[in-house]
């Protein structure tokens, strides 16, 4: 980017349009995906040279195991793959890896992967990659409110004591709010993705399929998040009082 832009300090991205991107190229829908993971790869570093500090990423969703078995199967050898192998340069670009979803019913394999990236880069503290994998935010707000009412029900909370900030504290990871929701693939919906953080959140839409979503894709992006004026529910101060 020529110019000085002002970055988002969390950006939220839903990689939708795998399957499709694929497909439409006359192969199967696991090629899109693993497409998507070099994508990501380059992504990540370019996200972490510009100096944005939080990244959230829509790998999975609660959801997405209504899927064929093959393609499900494929994405969970896939996210072993991918933890285990491919993500080398967050050591070199300190970014730390953390989780947001259910654990149940992801196999084993998966949750030992897990567990293994966060461990390597827990330490890390120049850019957060905070992963959705069997991420839903209706079950995130349900998880939560068992959480809060099990605190309540021992005694170890007072209802004044449920705050914005104590319910934030309570999700699966205790993050900034978002400030910028980018869905690639031109569909024009959240689909269960962190509605609670995104609640003051700007929206993006590019058409272009995830696998196509380069940096240049990105540096768009974050031109036309410097065009929006965000008020939080204020007024624009015009040059006239009225």
């Amino acid at each position: 980017m020529s110019k000085e832009l002002l970055l988002p300090n969390h950006v939220g991205i839903i990689m939708d349009g795998n399957g499709r991107w694929a497909q439409e190229r006359g192969m199967i829908r696991t090629m899109g995906h693993k497409r998507a993971v070099s994508t990501l790869k380059d992504l990540c570093i370019h996200i972490a040279d510009m100096g944005i500090k939080f990244v959230s990423l829509y790998a999975f969703s609660t959801e997405n195991f209504k899927r064929d078995i093959k393609e499900v199967e494929f994405l969970m050898n896939l996210f072993i793959e991918t933890f285990n192998k491919e993500f080398g340069f967050l050591k070199e670009k300190k970014c730390r890896v953390v989780f947001s979803g259910r654990k149940e019913p992801l196999p084993e394999s998966v949750l030992a992967a897990m567990d293994k990236i966060m461990e390597e880069t827990a330490m890390n503290n120049e850019l957060v990659l905070n992963i959705c994998l069997n991420y839903g935010s209706h079950a995130e707000m349900v998880d939560m409110t068992k959480k809060v009412c099990e605190m309540y029900k021992n005694g170890d909370i007072n209802l004044d004591d449920i705050t914005e900030d104590f319910i934030q504290e309570n999700m699966y990871q205790n993050l900034p709010p978002l400030d910028y929701v980018i869905r690639t693939s031109g569909e024009l919906r959240l689909s269960n993705f962190m509605m609670y953080q995104a609640s003051y959140a700007e929206f993006y839409f590019p058409k272009v399929y995830f696998p196509d979503f380069n940096n240049d894709e990105f540096d768009k992006a974050i031109e036309e998040f410097n065009k929006r004026n965000r008020r939080f529910g204020g007024v624009k101060k015009w040059k006239q009082e009225f």
